[in-house]
Order: C-alpha cells, then sequence, then structure tokens
C-alpha cells in the first residue's frame, strides 16, 4: 500500500474533480447563515438611500462658517426636514437624518455652542464634512456579496440593509454517516468485553454540520455483509456517504468491497497522511462516498481533509478549503520520513504571533486528548525536525 499512496494534494484534488455543485433554492436573508450564495445578490436601493448625517449635529452651508447661524428644525433619523436650508440657517441633525437641501456640511455637537436657538460655529467646516452621500457604500444594481460567498452575520447584515429580502443559495448537501464495528455500542449502554462507545458517527456528524450538511445518522452495523450491504444501499441516496471502520485490509474490513459491489466505482485507497492513511474515496453515479478509518483521530483528520472540502465545493463555496493560518511551533517536532502528519496541538496567541504546542500522545485513538486541542498542524515529510520558533501552518479546530 505504501507505494501506492497519493500525496495529501493529490487525493484532494481528486475529490475536488468529481464534484458537481448542487442545485439553487431560494431562502429568507435572516435565514441564509452558512449557506453559500448560488448567484450574486445585487443591492435592491442605494446604500445610504439619501444624503446621511454621520454625526449628531448641525446641518450648514459650509460658505456660512464661521459665524452664528439660526437653526430652523432639528432633523431625526426617518423624519426629513420639511424645508430646505437657506443662507444664514442651520438644522439639528441625528446621525442617519437625511441631510436638507442647500446643506453641504455637518458640524459636529460637540463643536459648536448652541444658545436662544443660535448655534455658533468658531472655525470653518470644510464642503462635505460629516456628510455621508448616496451610494456611497454600494449603488443598486452592484451585487452586494458574490456567488461562492459563504453567509455570516456580516454579510446578513449587509444583505438586509441594501433591501434584500432573499437569495439564491445552493442547495444543502444531504450526507449519510455510517460507523462499522461488532465492537460497538452507544453511549450509556454496559460495555461487554472487548467493546467500546461509538464515537465516530456522531462527531462525523457534528463536523458535516458544522459545514452546513443535512446529516443523517445511521445506526452502527456490525461486520456482516449482509448488515454492511443493507446500510450502505440506504446510505447510497444521499449526496454524500461517510463511512468510519472497515476500509483497512483486515478479514472484518468490509465497507471498500460491499461499496464496490454496491456499483461504487473507487477513485484512490490510501493517502500519505499520518493519521488517517487507509482513507477511500469513490463516487456512484453524483454520490460523493467516503470511507475513513476507524480510529477516530484518523477519521476527524479525514473528515477536515477531504470531506469539508467537498461539502463546500458542493454548495459552490469560492474557496472550499482546507484552509491552512500561518502559526509558529512553540516546541521542535521531528518530522515523519515518510508521510505528512498532522498534529493536534493548542493555540497560544502572543504578541509575535500565534505560537502552536503539539501534545503528548498523537496516536490516532487518543479521542479524549484531542479535546483539549484547537488546531491540526501540518508537519510536512522530510528528515531531522523543525525547531521551536519555526514557520508552520495549522487548520483550526474551534
Amino acid at each position: 500500500m505504501t507505494a501506492d499512496l497519493l500525496r495529501r494534494e493529490e487525493a484532494l484534488a481528486r475529490v475536488l474533480s468529481h464534484v458537481a455543485v448542487l442545485g439553487a433554492e431560494d431562502v429568507p436573508t435572516g435565514s441564509a447563515v452558512g449557506r453559500v450564495l448560488a448567484a450574486d445578490a445585487l443591492a435592491a436601493v442605494d446604500l445610504p438611500p439619501f444624503v446621511s448625517s454621520a454625526m449628531d449635529g448641525f446641518a450648514v452651508r459650509a460658505e456660512d462658517t464661521p459665524g452664528t447661524l439660526v437653526i430652523v428644525e432639528r432633523i431625526a433619523a426617518g423624519l426629513p426636514s420639511s424645508r430646505g436650508l437657506s443662507r444664514g440657517e442651520a438644522m439639528g441633525i441625528a446621525t442617519g437624518g437625511v441631510v436638507p437641501e442647500g446643506a453641504d456640511a455637518v458640524v459636529p455637537i460637540e463643536y459648536v455652542v448652541e444658545h436662544d436657538n443660535k448655534v455658533e460655529t468658531s472655525e470653518p467646516v470644510v464642503r462635505g464634512a460629516n456628510v455621508r452621500p448616496r451610494g456611497g457604500d454600494v449603488r443598486a444594481g452592484v451585487a452586494v456579496v458574490p456567488r461562492g460567498t459563504r453567509i455570516a452575520a456580516a454579510q446578513v447584515g449587509a444583505l438586509a440593509a441594501a433591501g434584500i429580502a432573499g437569495v439564491a443559495c445552493t442547495r444543502r448537501p444531504r450526507v449519510a454517516v455510517l460507523s462499522t464495528g461488532t465492537e460497538l455500542r452507544r453511549p450509556g449502554e454496559t460495555l461487554g468485553p472487548g467493546q467500546v462507545y461509538e464515537a465516530n458517527a456522531v462527531m462525523l456528524a457534528a463536523a458535516v454540520a458544522a459545514a452546513n450538511a443535512v446529516v443523517e445518522q445511521l445506526p452502527a452495523v456490525a461486520d456482516n455483509e449482509n448488515a454492511h450491504r443493507a446500510a450502505l444501499e440506504r446510505a447510497l441516496s444521499a449526496d454524500v456517504v461517510v463511512t468510519s471502520g472497515g476500509v483497512s485490509v483486515g478479514p472484518h474490513d468490509l465497507v471498500r468491497r460491499v461499496a464496490g459491489e454496491l456499483g461504487v466505482e473507487e477513485v484512490f485507497w490510501g493517502v500519505s497522511v499520518k493519521p488517517g492513511k487507509p482513507v477511500s474515496f469513490g463516487v456512484r453515479g453524483r454520490t460523493l462516498v467516503f470511507g475513513l478509518p476507524g480510529n477516530p483521530v484518523s477519521s476527524l483528520v479525514g473528515c477536515e481533509l477531504f470531506v469539508r472540502p467537498a461539502l463546500l465545493a458542493l454548495q459552490g463555496a469560492a474557496e472550499p478549503g482546507p484552509v491552512y493560518e500561518p502559526g509558529r511551533l512553540a516546541v521542535a517536532v521531528r518530522r515523519n520520513p515518510r508521510r505528512d502528519e498532522l498534529l493536534r496541538a493548542r493555540r497560544t496567541i502572543r504578541d509575535s504571533g500565534v505560537f502552536l504546542e503539539p501534545i503528548t500522545g498523537q496516536e490516532s485513538h487518543m479521542i479524549a486528548r484531542t479535546a483539549g486541542t484547537d488546531a491540526l498542524v501540518l508537519a510536512p515529510s522530510g528528515t531531522g525536525e523543525l525547531p521551536a520558533g519555526a514557520a508552520v501552518r495549522y487548520l483550526p479546530l474551534a
């Protein structure tokens, strides 16, 4: 198997080459968080939709300053003035209020002296000061958020402000998650000899849900061909199938063979990465099928490296990832001569940047230790070691 291992980058490229973006559906703007835009969202109005004040103060004509001006009206946000501004006049105005015709500047309230319904300015005011031009943020008909953007709170705010009530988003992918293994029992049940609690399916379901998938978590199946066949046939109706366990070369590793009998064409098996070497990927029609290892950390790493990017690509994300961030090692790390390693680590923020300290106990079964980490540090294959302070890339886990 070692000679046939794919490089991590090549494996991801093969996965993404089999992705066909899903169809679009209309989604209310307020419900679109986490969704990916299927088309540019165009502003319905100029933003701001009128010339407005950037400060609480007084709307004036710049050529009338400095001097004493008569206050003829007071403008609240949402309540424009009843007339324009004439020479020698000022109007009180709130932030966001409509600047009246004739005014070309706003003097902040703290820079004036108000008395007897008059306002006195002691310094000349520059034309355009504290005035927000109509359409200064975006013009009607211009893209507020481009296609392929994954929507977060900032995008929702921008869409709503631009008068966009709903957006076209790519359909959320349907993902079936299946764990295999006779030894698996649900948390809370009494363990018998040789049995362990099933953690992979719930972990993977949480991970793919974070990528905005609609998840169906199937009951774990024993190492039995008929049970595998029934569960996989059901799972293959989804857009994506994610299994854990049963993808290696042991006598009870049935997933790849049974999937093949059900028409899954295997694209690759085995990636030059640690943990997670025996990951498999195949397709049946447009359904993507990922076989992740049974060791929980290997399963998590495989999901982050391959499944999550595939899910975001299915949704048309402009940058499906994985998106690595820069940091520095807090301690030295010995490199693996044959495989890239993803090391679980803790992040520390210092004045000079992000520092990452890999935890002790990097074995692929040690999922409990992963709970105390928030990063996967990429240590490229090679000889020797990466010294403390070396620049590295990492994937955030939280």
